[in-house]
């Protein structure tokens, strides 16, 4: 089926935008396009990832029976191991709750935003 949109762009909130971009910059390689206080971004060319500055920010918790996550990205990654050790350097962290075993594993960006990597393929 062919659809009639693509994806262009996914927004996420922040309480620091610039380095929610700067972070994201160093786990995709993606070009931060634009950073000011209140909007940052990054982009591959094609799609882009927005940040917008939230006042009095509230990261969603994980896990969270209450369904506040709202969404998580999935970033694919040739070895789960060593992406992890990139972005816990880059300053994510690693919850306790893994639902994923060894297979994938769920990190937690600097403003709380769950993601997860996935083994490409």
């Amino acid at each position: 089926m062919t659809g009639i949109a693509n994806l262009i762009m996914v927004n996420l909130d922040s309480p620091d935008p610039a380095a929610l971009a700067e972070f994201y910059h160093r786990l995709l390689g993606w070009e931060v396009t634009h950073s000011e206080a209140e909007y940052a971004m990054i982009s591959d060319g094609t799609t882009s990832i927005g940040f917008g500055r939230v006042d009095d920010y509230q990261a969603p918790a994980w896990p969270n029976p209450g369904g506040t996550k709202q969404f998580h990205l999935d970033l694919g990654v040739d070895d789960v191991d060593k992406a992890e050790e990139v972005c816990l350097a880059a300053g994510a962290t690693r919850p306790e709750f893994q639902p994923g075993g060894e297979r994938w594993r769920v990190l937690i960006d600097p403003a709380g935003h769950p993601f997860c990597l996935c083994p490409r393929g």
